[in-house]
């Protein structure tokens, strides 16, 4: 008996999903298009496509920001509000006729998200201290 060899195993680049497709994935389904079909079509693990159909109602009710086609998990929300506002903010400068420099654009996107993050800290509640029975 010889000594087994591990076969070369390829990496395969993590390819993230546009929202894009997974509102089609979640229609073919929708339209009775099986899982397997969707698996191979995708060339995605069924895991995959099983997560994106269970997310189906948190998917559909997402609007990415413009410009964005990829919806992470790591991306915050408040990123979304801080560049909506910011675009308004930029709009209205513009309308008003005032020079906008992209430092003035940075501390002004910085300003809005650190507003954003403590107005969400603030609407958490806080947990309750409850005594120990021990």
């Amino acid at each position: 008996m010889g000594s087994k060899k591990v076969a070369d195993v390829k990496e395969k680049k993590r390819m993230m999903l546009s929202m894009e497709m997974k509102k089609e994935i979640i229609k073919k389904y929708k339209a009775g298009m099986r899982l397997s079909v969707l698996v191979k079509e995708y060339d995605r693990n069924p895991f995959t496509i099983g997560t994106i159909l269970k997310q189906k109602e948190a998917i559909k009710a997402t609007t990415p920001s413009n410009d964005v086609s990829i919806f992470s998990s790591k991306r915050s929300h408040v990123y979304d509000e801080m560049e909506r506002l910011l675009l308004v903010w930029i709009k209205d400068k513009e309308m008003a006729g005032d020079t906008i420099t992209e430092a003035i654009i940075c501390q002004k996107a910085s300003a809005i998200f650190m507003g954003r993050l403590q107005a969400r800290t603030r609407k958490r509640p806080k947990p309750l201290l409850r005594r120990s029975t021990s």
